[in-house]
């Protein structure tokens, strides 16, 4: 963390996607670390959200922008002339996509062209880490992880949207980012990150496990779940912030053209294998540290959602020196542990925050 704070600090960061539950702590780790950080994104879509919560939007430079709309985010890439950028801004729910597809494609395909159009009208060296998710993978529900090189798919619009924003970056860098050309006709090095399902104080997002289950254990209500036995790579949400830090910091240090053949590409970041549970286990594990009761809730729809999926981050490891600090338990704690005290006492979000922030960071 010391080197990745010594090279932000003081750097342009552009942050897509600075108003959702993602994109409010990486703001806030960003700003610790003493970066000039402009956000881009829409209004926060959920009441209470994470942004007000922590009093985000007086603390860095923060853009209404729809990703969506061409001209002005081409627009706003050339005047901020960022030295890094980390680009969340996405329709993140499967369920939703189902509902609005379209939007979903939209948001997630195009709003990733708009962004590498105005990246290739800069004159100037940038890192720019493109997020993705697990599920962008043709999932087989196998149980061996998925890695770097198993090919894209997709059965919802959500999961196919997040496959296809991989191929389009993929073909953007051989296009116009060639990494063999790097630092010779562009200085844009670009990489992926695929990370597994997050949790973490402050989503308050509809149709979402965790914030699901902690609304109704504070209403005292037992918490209705789907599909209970799907595994999913449980982490909490600063384990894969810290990885696209990580990335950005390599991308700026890769060297020989096979370093940049290496690090220009995707990375999967996830927890211990040990890590991916059920979503009973998970369950098991909240009530445990804030009491409550579960059921399997009676599903009404058939829409399709996988039910096993982990993740290989042996690439991460080996190429960024990257791996995850919390266990499974650790992360259910934490994130409890946050929206227990936030219950009780709302004004102290950003202060519980910040101490997680140290704590994870070894501070």
């Amino acid at each position: 963390m010391d080197q990745i704070r010594s090279y932000l600090s003081g750097k342009k960061v552009l942050l897509t996607g600075h108003t959702g539950f993602k994109g409010s702590w990486m703001s806030e780790w960003l700003l610790s670390l003493g970066a000039d950080v402009v956000g881009v994104g829409l209004e926060p879509d959920t009441e209470p959200s994470l942004f007000e919560q922590l009093g985000l939007a007086d603390r860095l430079d923060h853009r209404i922008l729809d990703i969506r709309e061409r001209e002005a985010l081409v627009n706003l890439v050339v005047e901020t002339r960022p030295d890094v950028v980390f680009h969340l801004a996405a329709q993140p729910l499967v369920r939703y996509s189902y509902l609005h597809p379209t939007e979903t494609f939209a948001t997630n395909v195009m709003g990733t062209v708009h962004l590498l159009e105005g990246l290739s009208q800069l004159d100037g060296p940038c890192e720019v880490v493109v997020v993705t998710t697990d599920k962008c993978y043709e999932n087989h529900e196998k149980t061996e992880p998925y890695n770097e090189e198993d090919p894209m798919g997709g059965r919802d619009p959500y999961s196919a949207s997040k496959g296809a924003v991989e191929l389009v970056t993929a073909s953007w860098r051989r296009s116009f980012f060639d990494p063999e050309s790097y630092g010779i006709s562009h200085g844009i090095a670009i990489a992926t990150a695929r990370a597994g399902n997050v949790i973490g104080g402050g989503d308050w997002a509809e149709d979402r496990i965790f914030p699901d289950a902690m609304r109704a254990i504070s209403a005292g209500m037992p918490v209705a779940v789907r599909n209970p036995e799907a595994v999913r790579p449980w982490q909490h949400v600063l384990e894969p912030l810290s990885g696209y830090m990580t990335l950005a910091y390599r991308l700026g240090r890769a060297g020989s053209i096979d370093q940049r053949n290496d690090l220009f590409s995707s990375f999967n970041f996830g927890p211990e294998t040990s890590s991916a549970r059920s979503v009973r286990e998970l369950m098991d594990k909240v009530l445990s540290f804030w009491p409550g009761t579960w059921f399997k809730e009676s599903v009404g729809d058939s829409l399709h959602e996988a039910r096993f999926l982990t993740l290989a981050i042996d690439k991460a490891e080996r190429l960024l020196g990257w791996k995850p600090v919390w266990t499974f338990d650790r992360a259910v704690e934490e994130t409890v542990g946050w929206y227990r005290a936030v219950d009780m006492q709302p004004k102290i979000a950003r202060e519980i925050a910040q101490a997680q922030l140290a704590a994870y960071s070894g501070r």
